[in-house]
């Protein structure tokens, strides 16, 4: 089994590489320097260059806010670059495993959504991100595309670690506490991947859209509150963490009030479910407190 990934430098694609060594899987990164991907002759190059049994769409235009103002390079990375890796993956025969987000919804349903509720983005980087999952649709029968949520780790920069780096700074933090979603480690999207990649080695793969978050939802003020809490054994520090709501901090781009998603389906197809949140938060500020990132 050898997989091609693009966005290596990126937060989960250097959790997936850092987990390939016990997974025993060959996996070669490409980062933005070595490829263009909004390039379709630099994508079809890269991937026909490899030769490799898979590839995984780990890179993306995660600034939301800067989305509204930057539609044209949301749209590039997000939109196109995903139907060019899948085109290029259609002509080689080579399955693809492509990254999508809860921002395709646009957060008005009561209660998880499942793969097949009607998609509406409230703002430029949740139709980037939809214009990509349709282009590999179009493209691509043997596709994956996985949406997940509030995506932390060890690697790049993440809520969990902003939270971390101001509770050490301030004595109060002020978070929203009225959207809900649920926080996703990058180690469980890692994980995500082999069980995919065991699939594609023996043969098949339930092929499709899935969800795939952590278990449970809350929401970013109980995402901080969590995270606060495990910090502090190491720290000795407790800062206050106010509730307040969304129209308290205006932002360029609309955020879904709920965007909780139902991973049940991709637990029935592969036999694998992401942790609860909370404990894969304090998985994480022990890592990183103990100094775990490179």
């Amino acid at each position: 089994m050898r997989i091609l990934l693009f966005g290596a430098a990126g937060q989960l694609g250097s959790e997936i590489l850092a987990s390939s060594g016990e997974q025993g899987i060959a996996i070669v990164g490409l980062t933005r320097r070595d490829v263009d991907i909004t390039d379709a002759t630099a994508v079809a190059r890269a991937i026909e260059a490899e030769g490799p049994s898979l590839v995984v769409n780990a890179s993306a235009y995660t600034a939301v806010d800067q989305a509204e103002k930057e539609r044209d390079l949301a749209e590039a990375v997000n939109g196109r670059a995903p139907g060019f890796m899948a085109a290029a993956c259609a002509s080689t025969g080579i399955p693809l495993v492509h990254f999508s987000t809860d921002y395709v919804f646009d957060g008005t349903k009561t209660g998880a959504y499942v793969e097949t509720d009607p998609v509406a983005p409230l703002g430029a980087y949740g139709e980037s991100k939809l214009a990509g999952e349709e282009a590999v649709r179009a493209r691509l029968a043997e596709h994956l595309i996985l949406r997940t949520s509030w995506v932390y780790g060890f690697y790049g920069r993440n809520f969990l670690k902003t939270i971390l780096r101001l509770a050490n700074e301030r004595d109060a933090l002020t978070i929203v506490a009225d959207q809900r979603g649920c926080p996703t480690a990058t180690r469980d999207l890692a994980g995500a991947i082999f069980i995919a990649a065991q699939q594609v080695a023996q043969g098949g793969a339930n092929w499709g859209t899935y969800h795939l978050a952590g278990q449970g939802a809350t929401t970013w003020h109980g995402f901080a509150t969590a995270i606060v809490a495990a910090a502090q054994p190491f720290t000795g520090r407790s800062p206050t963490v106010k509730a307040i709501t969304t129209a308290d901090y205006p932002t360029p781009a609309r955020r879904p009030a709920n965007s909780e998603l139902d991973s049940s389906r991709f637990a029935e197809a592969f036999g694998f479910r992401a942790a609860p949140w909370q404990q894969r938060v304090e998985d994480c500020v022990s890592g990183l407190m103990r100094g775990r990132e490179p």
